[in-house]
């Protein structure tokens, strides 16, 4: 078995050339393939192939949020300072005479307040609480093994061949 040169590159229809290297005084020979047939070709090419991702995007639900509210009761308890009025009733002895005849028809009256609790409620907004969407973008990592070919160059006996390597990079001569 001969040299074996791996040509690579990113090209996908990368093509080895025939030329002459006046260096190697050898003969013009061309890289052939092979068919299953063993057939003798003057030139030829391989096309070289790779794997390249194919990523899409697809939106799922993820779940929801949902507001609402509900009815708390609490007790609360309130002093509430009110005033009332009471009736002082003073005795005081006097020993006089009087003319005034005894009569059960006099009569005082005196009104008596006092003030009482009145309970109302009303309804305070104490704050509003609202919910909106907003994108958020983040990376993922994904990681695939991808296949690519390579051209080996295999040969028998005494060969020289000139290779044309633009844009490839000769690992075997590094």
């Amino acid at each position: 078995m001969g040299n074996i040169f791996n040509l690579f590159g990113d090209d996908d229809n990368s093509q080895n050339n025939n030329n002459q290297d006046s260096k190697n005084n050898s003969g013009s020979q061309g890289n052939s393939t092979t068919s299953s047939t063993q057939d003798t070709q003057t030139n030829g090419s391989l096309e070289l192939h790779k794997e390249e991702l194919d990523i899409t995007k697809n939106k799922v639900d993820a779940g929801e949020v949902v507001l609402s509210k509900e009815v708390v009761e609490e007790q609360k308890n309130v002093e509430v300072p009110v005033m009332h009025e009471e009736v002082v009733i003073k005795r005081t002895p006097v020993n006089e005479r009087s003319n005034a005849s005894i009569s059960a028809e006099e009569t005082i009256h005196i009104p008596v307040s006092q003030e009482q609790v009145q309970v109302n409620k009303y309804t305070v907004t104490t704050e509003e609480v609202s919910a909106s969407k907003r994108q958020v973008e983040e990376t993922q990592q994904v990681q695939e093994t991808l296949k690519h070919e390579t051209a080996n160059v295999n040969t028998t006996g005494s060969v020289d061949f000139v290779s044309d390597t633009t844009g490839f990079e000769d690992i075997n001569n590094s």
